[in-house]
């Protein structure tokens, strides 16, 4: 049976950490896990579905994770870096984490890896993918299940290029995911746009920056807003009769399912790229999707399909190794072999411990239900790999 421990209820952590020691999972029967996720504000949705995603995972797989028994230590860090390097800290020193998950957002992904690398505790992002960790800086304690930042951008660029749109305005937020998603856009689209915005990581409010696009008069437009920036950005583009002008193109994670609810209709039609869909043709994709209507009432997100895979990662890591995490450099080995059926389908890692593996174009559409959700439309690229890697030593 899984165990949870809020980081509120302090005492409750205590008594797990006193009773079972030292992180050997092999002589505890457990395995710690810290879950540093964003769980109020704007991107709480993220955050939300990557967890619920994960915990069905380990669900799915009877309640272990590699046979062992996981206590999971929460921790919300409110999209703020202090507050995601305190909860690390804490989880390593006086949790006993064996190992660390969940975090959403890139700046908080570099802001707590140092203490993640100083202390040899593995992390596996179930989303933060910053080139920072791709290339030069990557390390051995850094895996990422789900891609690096700039993939899905740049299967866009390609996408746009190929349907040749010849003026394209680009907008993301000032953050390294941000400038990641551009720089990856215009890698397979070309360098000649008509303008490239950045606007402050969190702002709700784009009359402003619409007013500007619209007076530059593209014939098409890229963005990059995640959580909540992604839902006021689509709907303000709608209002102001955009939509039926000038073709909006983006990720999928501006068209995601934990979005799409709360923008309605202004998204559909809309196409987007990502390496997962809700209708992705395997065994274990129907699988995760049936079991997380069933469990939480709603459709899964990209977040919640990242988060699913990486309990199924964790898992197969753990049963290579008999559940022993002390042995870093076998446990190291053990999740790059990535021995697990991914619901996207083909997946492995290269040897900077991101993702190799196919990118898909969507569209959001309306189901049978009547639910706005996507559907998978074509393939753009397949097996591919990010463009860090070879700055990589590892």
């Amino acid at each position: 049976m899984m165990k949870f421990a809020s980081l509120t209820t302090v005492a409750a952590a205590a008594l797990l950490a006193a009773g079972s020691g030292a992180a050997v999972a092999d002589q505890s029967g457990e395995v710690r896990i810290g879950m540093i996720t964003t769980l109020s504000g704007p991107g709480s949705g993220l955050g939300i579905d990557a967890r619920d995603g994960f915990q069905l995972g380990i669900e799915h797989l009877g309640g272990t994770l590699g046979g062992l028994e996981p206590v999971i230590f929460e921790g919300d860090d409110q999209q703020e870096p202090s507050v995601a390097v305190e909860l690390a800290g804490r989880m390593v020193e006086r949790d006993e984490v064996d190992i660390v998950t969940g975090v959403i957002w890139s700046n908080l992904a570099l802001a707590v890896m140092p203490t993640l690398a100083r202390s040899e505790t593995f992390f596996v992002s179930v989303n933060a993918g910053p080139s920072e960790l791709a290339g030069a800086q990557c390390n051995p304690f850094f895996f990422n299940v789900a891609w690096q930042n700039d993939n899905n951008h740049e299967a866009m660029g390609q996408h746009v290029r190929d349907e040749g749109y010849e003026r394209v305005y680009i907008m993301a937020p000032n953050y390294p995911a941000g400038r990641d998603a551009l720089a990856g856009f215009k890698r397979f689209y070309g360098d000649d746009v008509v303008d490239e915005v950045y606007t402050p990581l969190g702002q709700l409010d784009y009359a402003a920056e619409l007013s500007q696009l619209q007076s530059e008069d593209p014939d098409a437009v890229y963005i990059f807003y995640p959580g909540g920036m992604g839902i006021n950005f689509i709907r303000q583009y709608e209002q102001a009769g955009l939509k039926e002008t000038t073709p909006l193109f983006g990720p999928a994670f501006s068209f995601s399912q934990d979005l799409l609810p709360a923008v309605g209709e202004a998204a559909m039609g809309v196409r987007n790229t990502s390496q997962w869909s809700p209708d992705l043709d395997n065994e274990v994709n129907a699988r995760f999707v049936e079991g997380f209507e069933e469990r939480y009432d709603r459709l899964p997100s990209l977040y919640a399909s990242q988060g699913y895979d990486a309990a199924l990662l964790i898992d197969s890591a753990l049963n290579i190794t008999g559940g022993d995490v002390s042995d870093k450099d076998a446990f190291r080995e053990a999740l790059r072999q990535a021995d697990f059926d991914s619901v996207r389908g083909d997946f492995e890692f290269n040897n900077n411990h991101y993702p190799i593996q196919d990118y898909y174009l969507r569209e959001v559409v309306m189901d049978d239900e009547g639910r706005i959700t996507n559907r998978l439309v074509s393939t753009i690229f397949e097996d591919h790999a990010d463009a860090y890697h070879q700055d990589c030593a590892m």
